[in-house]
């Protein structure tokens, strides 16, 4: 009987802390909560009294971490010791995916002696030190896997009509000497707007034979029905385009063509910024035909001022202005490498923790590790819409292709672009007056 009522008494007082809603019905997903991250920091408590037992270390109290799960977030106690530190590893994922290649690079820099005052600094403050040979092992395999099926991944099952490609540079340990090398990725857009990483590369030059081969290399995955690959003006690029997406439209950076035109005016800073604000107006016009007539009436104008920056605009047009042939919706996207020069980005950013990377494994596991989670965060959203997908395949769209605009039409286009440059110059001189 006096078990019974004890039972009874333990029940009710269970029955009395339940988390409840106001209504007074159980709220049992803060339940779950409650429990979860009750279990959670006994485990950790009895990891650390076993690794304590184990080293003869002692416990040293707790410091406070949030972890955010399905239930709520969980409050959780980590066991502090007296002698070095406890994580974890089992319960917490210390790193993301590309600070895991960061720790990889680290740990390899720690082994070969290659590490740097700010590298150690950074590496502490990760807890690199704190790493076993077999945990590093683990995360290079696990990111190893990862940029594997990123890159090797078959792309057969839908066209893929815009390539974006191009080259970053990075300092890296090759053959017992440190040399800039080449990150090279090719990004594309497939027939329903999504983006995808094509390839991934590290090669020691930018060269026409390393840029066919890595083309090659994407081809074979089952890239077809290529329109259009925007990239900058390297030669050997280029022909490794024309020669393995044969068929397809080069459309030449207009962010790398107006630094080309504005390099052609070195020596005088206020020359660069006016070849810059003649050129800049031609690519924001919206019709296709008022492009064309800033494009020329541009040449005219530099040819006055910066004869080299002209002759560079008149060579490049056939190449700068081929995104005109594609939908109109399209041309902010097509006209630049900017999808591209965001990824380099945030290698180069990733890349200076490092500094040096100590081997082409390193790095490409870094890059990698960049270009996965950008895949990811790409699925999240269309780059283009359906809609504006099927424009690019309305056949009736090469049908109402413009003509030759009539002379009339001509002189008012030419209006449109002058007033569109002279616009720009005038807002850039106010903008400098204040």
């Amino acid at each position: 009987m006096t078990a019974m009522s004890s039972i009874a008494d333990v029940t009710i007082a269970e029955q009395a802390t339940m988390p409840r809603f106001e209504d007074g019905f159980i709220n049992l997903q803060e339940l779950l909560r409650q429990l979860a991250e009750s279990v959670v920091n006994e485990i950790m408590s009895a990891e650390a009294d076993q690794l304590c037992g184990a080293t003869g270390n002692s416990r040293n109290g707790y410091r406070e971490r949030r972890l955010v799960t399905c239930v709520g977030t969980l409050a959780l106690r980590i066991p502090k010791l007296r002698t070095g530190s406890f994580f974890p590893d089992d319960v917490l994922e210390r790193y993301q995916r590309v600070d895991r290649a960061i720790v990889a690079a680290v740990s390899e820099m720690y082994a070969t002696g290659t590490s740097t005052r700010k590298v150690q600094k950074v590496a502490a403050a990760m807890g690199v030190e704190r790493l076993s040979k077999d945990q590093v092992s683990a995360i290079c395999e696990h990111l190893d896997s990862e940029v594997e099926e990123l890159v090797t991944r078959p792309l057969g099952a839908s066209r893929t009509p815009y390539l974006w490609i191009d080259a970053t540079y990075v300092k890296c340990r090759r053959d017992h000497r440190v040399a800039s090398t080449a990150v090279v990725t090719a990004i594309g857009c497939d027939e329903d707007g999504w983006r995808h990483v094509l390839g991934l590369g590290v090669v020691d030059t930018e060269s026409y034979d390393s840029w066919l081969a890595f083309l090659r290399r994407v081809r074979a995955r089952g890239v077809t029905g290529v329109q259009l690959a925007t990239s900058d003006a390297h030669e050997g690029l280029r022909r490794a385009i024309e020669e393995v997406f044969q068929g397809a439209a080069w459309q030449r950076c207009v962010v790398h063509l107006m630094r080309d035109c504005a390099r052609a005016a070195s020596g005088s800073r206020s020359l660069q910024r006016r070849v810059s604000r003649i050129v800049a107006p031609v690519f924001r016009l919206k019709d296709a035909g008022a492009v064309r007539a800033a494009y020329h009436l541009a040449i005219e104008m530099l040819e006055s001022c910066c004869g080299d920056a002209a002759r560079i605009l008149e060579e490049a047009e056939p190449d700068a202005l081929a995104y005109l042939d594609f939908p109109a919706s399209h041309w902010k996207r097509l006209r630049t490498n900017n999808v591209q020069e965001r990824a380099n980005r945030e290698i180069k950013r990733r890349s200076r923790v490092v500094q040096v990377f100590p081997s082409v494994a390193s790095l490409e596991r870094l890059a990698g590790a960049v270009m996965c989670d950008m895949d990811d965060e790409w699925q999240e959203a269309r780059y283009f819409s359906k809609a504006k997908m099927d424009e690019l395949y309305d056949e009736s769209r090469a049908a109402r292709a413009e003509e030759p605009p009539a002379p009339e039409r001509l002189s008012e286009l030419r209006l449109v672009a002058r007033r569109a440059i002279e616009a720009s110059l005038e807002l850039a001189d106010e903008l400098e007056a204040a």
